[in-house]
């Protein structure tokens, strides 16, 4: 009998890739989907469509029987909302009634995609996952509802005996990203010629391919209650812009931005987002957060896991040839 897997989040980025890995694998793929849930991602693949509410236990009560491996993916991966707490809400509520689903169900095996946005940075150097963010020293409200919903899971792995292992995937690039994220936002601005400064920042960039394959590696080799990150290269803001630049004929941004100044600019976009209901591409969090390098470390994972990435170069090329297949790109 094929086993059977449920992957929330597969109408998105990461969680997309995933559901092709299990079919690659021959699973029995489930896929939980909202009712208004923008289904191109899994358009052709042979899934298995659930509807469904990460927040809702009871409906995720019924999407998970017969599941023996569960992959929760699904989050309200946004920057910016008219009320943060919606995005604490909706991260903290989901993991709570998807962990609390898979043991009312019998779900042998549990893999539950966090960020390193729960990690804290260092000043320019890798960090590893013993470089735990507070309450306190967290920024913003996405990065505040992963560490909340992390110590959740955690909790429920100490106290429950809940069997799941914990994945932070870095900064994801690749395929399919459609929404964009706001790393696909920034590709899409280069590659448009729409970047003319940038920001002395840094973060790791990882083909989306190979968190998917990082997530099945967690499934068969990780222990329980151990989280392991996934990524692949540190690289400054601005050689990623350079290599955008080089890929789409464009010309590299030379000039570098002070903060101080931006704040405003910052202010006033999110003044204009509460009108227009949509995400600023700045935020005051965002340039909160650019003081620091996000570089990270995934030597446990390729200790323990046998995790690899590829060349973020490669997942910065896939990224634009599918943006320009699919018409974000003038």
């Amino acid at each position: 009998m094929t086993d059977t897997v449920l992957v929330t989040g597969a109408s998105g980025f990461v969680g997309a890739a995933v559901a092709r890995v299990a079919l690659a694998r021959g699973l029995r793929t489930k896929v939980l989907m909202r009712p208004t849930a923008d289904r191109r991602n899994i358009q052709g693949l042979d899934v298995e469509p659930v509807t469904g509410d990460m927040r809702d236990e009871a409906s995720m009560t019924r999407a998970l029987e017969g599941v023996r491996y569960l992959f929760h993916v699904a989050a309200d991966y946004r920057l910016w909302a008219r009320d943060p707490q919606e995005i604490a809400r909706n991260n903290m509520m989901g993991a709570r009634a998807v962990m609390g689903a898979a043991k009312k169900t019998g779900v042998e095996r549990i893999v539950y995609t966090s960020s390193v946005a729960a990690l804290k940075p260092g000043h320019g150097v890798a960090v590893d996952e013993t470089s735990r963010h507070t309450t306190d020293s967290v920024i913003g409200a996405y990065k505040r509802s992963k560490l909340l919903a992390e110590r959740e899971v955690e909790r429920m792995v100490a106290e429950e005996g809940l069997p799941a292992v914990i994945v932070a995937p870095s900064t994801p690039i690749g395929s399919r990203d459609i929404k964009p994220t706001p790393t696909g936002r920034i590709i899409v601005e280069m590659a448009n010629g729409k970047m003319p400064a940038f920001l002395d920042t840094g973060l790791n960039l990882v083909h989306v391919d190979d968190v998917a394959e990082g997530h099945f590696a967690a499934l068969e080799r990780g222990r329980i209650g151990e989280n392991y990150i996934l990524g692949g290269t540190d690289v400054t803001l601005e050689a990623m812009l350079g290599e955008i630049a080089a890929l789409a004929g464009r010309r590299a941004p030379k000039l570098k931005l002070p903060r101080g100044p931006l704040f405003p600019l910052a202010y006033g976009a999110e003044a204009f987002a509460h009108i227009s209901g949509k995400e600023p591409f700045l935020t005051a969090d965002a340039l909160r957060m650019s003081r620091y390098h996000m570089y990270f470390s995934s030597e446990k994972a390729k200790r323990e896991l046998g995790y690899s990435a590829r060349p973020h170069g490669r997942g910065l090329q896939d990224a634009l040839t599918w943006f320009g297949a699919n018409g974000y790109l003038k």
